[in-house]
């Protein structure tokens, strides 16, 4: 299969909050195409001209957040003709769209937390009282958990909000779903085994994600069968409703109840060395080398 990729270009870094995060995938995702022999190459739209990815015949795409996963690059690689892993333009955008992916997730009649879009007028009082303690408060366009906040006592939704809005001009508020934390990923048409997410902070927060070695991640997720069979079904429609296609991860919540809401999308999943679907993908089977081969065989034009 490698023989087929051509000279391919493995996009990480650039400038969004998530550049670090961003760099350690690249550099796992290089690695492991290198090491099976693909002729594959590094490339931070940061320090180059993305006029110098002429000349490549498929895209790797491991940049997160703004500019990487938000329709943009896509986009650049759509018009220059170079098929890429991932959805496409509009999957992307909206994806990286906390608010509008809770609207079409709505009208398709997937669960989601109760929410709030606020800005600096806002009633937060009236907020805090209808959504309930705790809550999240979110930069509507940002990833790796940047600027979220969990509000537990009242009165402190209005700090959260000016965190929150020092990342962008957007800021929603979820109620907190506490039953526990999960995440399906997604590959070409297959769902991978639930993971379920323990951290030991107080939410999956971005210290938890990439700093610590104490949050715990549990496949299987202990879940029942059927309960997790009706989840990878529900992330499967959810990812299509945006118009996705390729690979993704879909996060989603449960509540003490035992029902699940969708929370968001990920459409340029983390690939280092803490990410999710490469721990998903090792309990269906597929070690990471595997796994980086079956993405990069996916890209296709938008």
């Amino acid at each position: 299969m490698k023989e087929n990729f051509g000279k391919v270009v493995v996009l990480m870094g650039g400038t969004s909050s998530e550049r670090a995060v961003s760099l350690q995938s690249g550099a796992g995702v290089l690695a492991a195409l290198q090491r099976q022999g693909v002729d594959a190459h590094p490339f931070d739209p940061a320090n180059e001209k993305l006029d110098d990815l002429k000349g490549y015949d498929r895209a790797f795409i491991a940049l997160h957040g703004r500019y990487g996963e938000d329709g943009t690059i896509q986009g650049v690689l759509d018009l220059m003709g170079i098929p890429f892993t991932g959805p496409g333009v509009m999957a992307s955008a909206v994806g990286m769209d906390k608010f509008r992916t809770k609207l079409l997730w709505q009208a398709a009649g997937l669960p989601v937390p109760d929410y709030a879009l606020l800005d600096a007028n806002s009633d937060f009082a009236a907020v805090e009282n209808r959504l309930g303690l705790p809550l999240f408060v979110k930069p509507v366009r940002e990833g790796s958990s940047v600027g979220v906040s969990m509000v537990t006592e009242a009165g402190k939704l209005a700090a959260a909000y000016a965190e929150a809005a020092r990342h962008d001009s957007m800021v929603i508020a979820e109620a907190g779903i506490m039953g526990g934390e999960y995440t399906v990923a997604l590959l070409g048409d297959e769902a991978l085994p639930i993971v379920k997410i323990e951290p030991a902070t107080a939410f999956y927060d971005y210290e938890a994600k990439y700093l610590r070695d104490d949050t715990r991640y549990l496949c299987p997720c202990g879940l029942s069968p059927e309960k997790e069979a009706e989840i990878q079904a529900g992330a499967k429609k959810a990812f299509q409703v945006l118009g996705g296609s390729g690979w993704s991860r879909v996060d989603f919540l449960m509540d003490a109840a035992g029902k699940h809401y969708f929370l968001e999308v990920n459409t340029s999943p983390g690939m280092t060395s803490h990410s999710l679907v490469p721990m998903a993908a090792k309990h269906f089977g597929i070690n990471y080398e595997e796994l980086v081969l079956k993405v990069l065989s996916q890209a296709r034009k938008d």
